[in-house]
């Protein structure tokens, strides 16, 4: 008696497990009526339950597809918002003017406001430090968020040292007038740097000699380190580099920008931004070159790599950077300060004069030995 209620019982059993799969699709099905329930009987073909499961595929995708559609808009929207809101930096005045600076400094006082012509058409703004004829130039860029009046004081003191020429050129996107309002994160400032070599070239004294002779020198910190290696590649003109805080590329500088502008989620946002720029800069010049390729293709230049602490990550990539230079151009770097050129504003007044004093001694050894 007691096996044959188990041998029935097991049939029973295995019977419900053959049909369980069935039993379940049927819920999903719409066409099946809910009254005609599956009845227990032979195992289905496996034709049948692949295309059961075909259609239970079906159903779930139709119920998901809307949402991966949303968040995918979601995404995008999202990434061009960001890359609209950190190509536009927000401008909270200058940290000083040279007619405020000329106080102080005779030199500062002979700083003059000067216009030039971007590669587009732009109209851009500079502060113009004349030196003897002649002699070398030096183009000064200042960090993505910041303005000219970041590099004054470091121009007027390189001006006074050497008597070479000084130009302080607003970035895109920069200062209380922008020519453009919209910063490009190193691609477009390249060619605005070429424009300021060509306008240094150009320039004439009162009795219409060269002011500009031999080469031109370029300091660069963060963004203004990248773009002026940019614009190094394609200029032979520019024949020493002071880059401080080199980012890997326009991605990594982009990434920086949106973490210091929204903290929260910041590896999200930042590789938002990242892929935004697809969209968001289609047509413009953005520049996906990193500055590891630039460096290579630089030959009998002088290079000084500065970095420190206080700016971890560009600490980094400029120490990578190192590496990637030609035997051909010479080089040095110091990329343990403290601090770098990021946070020189919170420097006591002798770690800031050292650090300008490096600069200067780097560009009178360089450019000075070109004469």
């Amino acid at each position: 008696m007691y096996s044959q209620k188990s041998s029935s019982f097991f049939s029973t059993y295995v019977n419900i497990l053959e049909v369980f799969p069935e039993a379940f699709s049927f819920g999903l099905d719409k066409s099946c009526p809910a009254r005609n329930f599956p009845r227990v009987g032979p195992q289905r073909s496996p034709e049948s339950t692949m295309a059961k499961s075909k259609r239970l595929l079906k159903s779930i995708l139709k119920l998901l597809a809307p949402i991966l559609i949303f968040l995918i808009l979601a995404a995008a929207i999202a990434a061009l918002w960001l890359d609209y809101k950190v190509a536009r930096p927000q401008h909270l005045g200058y940290l000083v003017t040279p007619a405020k600076y000329g106080m102080l400094s005779s030199r500062g006082s002979q700083v003059t406001d000067e216009t030039f012509q971007g590669k587009d058409g732009v109209s851009l703004r500079a502060w113009l430090l004349r030196g003897e004829p002649n002699q070398p130039a030096v183009i000064l860029l200042h960090r993505f968020g910041a303005d000219r009046s970041y590099v004054l004081n470091l121009g007027v003191k390189l001006n006074e040292a050497t008597n070479f020429t000084v130009f302080m050129p607003e970035q895109r996107g920069h200062g209380p007038e922008p020519g453009e309002t919209v910063c490009s994160f190193g691609g477009c400032e390249a060619e605005d740097v070429l424009s300021a070599v060509r306008f240094l070239k150009n320039l004439k004294t009162p009795e219409q000699f060269t002011l500009v002779g031999g080469g031109i020198g370029i300091y660069g910190l963060e963004m203004g380190a990248l773009e002026a290696l940019f614009a190094a590649e394609a200029e032979p003109e520019i024949k020493a580099l002071a880059l401080d805080s080199v980012p890997a590329d326009s991605n990594a500088l982009i990434a920086a920008a949106v973490e210091r502008r929204f903290p929260f989620a910041s590896v999200v946002t930042g590789r938002l931004a990242q892929l935004g720029t697809y969209a968001y800069f289609y047509d413009a010049c953005f520049n996906r070159t990193s500055a590891c390729e630039s460096a290579r293709n630089l030959q009998g230049r002088s290079v000084l790599l500065l970095a420190g602490s206080d700016a971890a990550k560009f600490q980094e990539s400029t120490s990578r950077l190192s590496k990637c230079f030609q035997p051909s151009t010479r080089m040095d770097s110091k990329t343990d300060l403290s601090p770098s050129g990021m946070g020189i504003l919170s420097a006591s007044i002798e770690t800031s004069e050292a650090y300008d004093q490096r600069i200067i001694d780097f560009f009178r050894s360089e450019l000075g030995a070109l004469r």
